[in-house]
């Protein structure tokens, strides 16, 4: 399960749900009943804490009070896929998941007393709207954050481990770290993608995304200018030099990957040309 191995390194008694074989957005009357077992024997543990990403999120809220979690982390969760609560949820998995049962018991969130965070991308409508039906959560958005690929650039940086260790350890969210840590999608192209695509209607917030745009844009090429300084390259020049003579295309070789650190050195792009001739 999504998760499980992260919270199981913080030291915490784990409870972790996954499917086995076909998709069934945990609508199984085996699983239900279990759950209801479960519940029973869960009084010693005087914090529970619950978290999911996308469906599993759907999985902890319908189920959260169920089994009395004080506490919740929801990515961009799915509240649920019964037609007539989400109307606006015209996404293919939602017609895929009419062939289960959504009008028994635990089809729609129930949070119950639990208190937590929900995290998402509010240019994503879908994402926005299920986001608007928990209501009691601190809603903690994260623009050009999206559904999918965004989220695994994300998670590339260790954005979900981090929030969800805090979340496990201290059951609150840092916002002031979590605020400095999403400004790593604006080092993204298709973060502006994105949220160009959001607001294709506003004209006036796109010209805002591009003066953003070319500001990093600027400040992309002034940090490369920065670094290619730093960098020396008479190392890779000399051992080329050196062995001109023998090795005339390994030369060759380490010219160009000195170029391509430092363009534009007259003396690289000279030695070169006089080697190809």
């Amino acid at each position: 399960p999504w998760g499980y191995h992260l919270a199981q390194k913080q030291n915490v008694n784990v409870i972790a749900f996954q499917h086995l074989g076909k998709s069934n957005w945990f609508r199984n009357r085996n699983l239900i009943f279990f759950l209801k077992q479960l519940s029973t024997l869960l009084t010693p543990f005087n914090c529970r804490l619950g978290y999911g990403l996308s469906r599993g999120g759907f999985a902890v809220g319908a189920f959260a009070k169920l089994l009395k979690l004080n506490q919740v982390l929801f990515f961009h969760p799915v509240s649920t896929k019964n037609k007539e609560l989400v109307p606006w949820d015209d996404r293919s998995s939602t017609d895929i998941a009419q062939q289960f049962d959504w009008q028994q018991d635990y089809h729609d969130l129930d949070l119950g007393d639990a208190q937590g965070y929900i995290i998402y991308d509010p240019t994503n409508r879908i994402d926005r709207m299920h986001a608007k039906r928990y209501k009691q959560l601190t809603h903690l958005r994260v623009f050009g954050m999206g559904h999918g690929t965004h989220a695994t650039y994300l998670n590339k940086f260790g954005f979900y481990k981090q929030v969800a260790v805090d979340f496990i350890q201290h059951q609150q969210i840092d916002i002031a770290q979590f605020r400095l840590q999403t400004k790593t999608l604006r080092f993204k192209e298709d973060y502006y993608k994105s949220l160009n695509k959001a607001n294709v209607n506003s004209a006036h917030r796109q010209t805002l995304l591009s003066k953003a745009h070319n500001i990093l844009i600027d400040e992309k090429e002034v940090h490369v200018q920065e670094h290619q300084a730093k960098i020396d390259i008479q190392p890779l020049i000399d051992v080329a030099l050196k062995h001109q003579d023998e090795h005339p295309n390994d030369a060759i070789q380490l010219l160009e990957v000195a170029q391509q650190l430092v363009p534009d050195d007259p003396l690289i792009e000279h030695k070169i040309k006089q080697l190809e001739e």
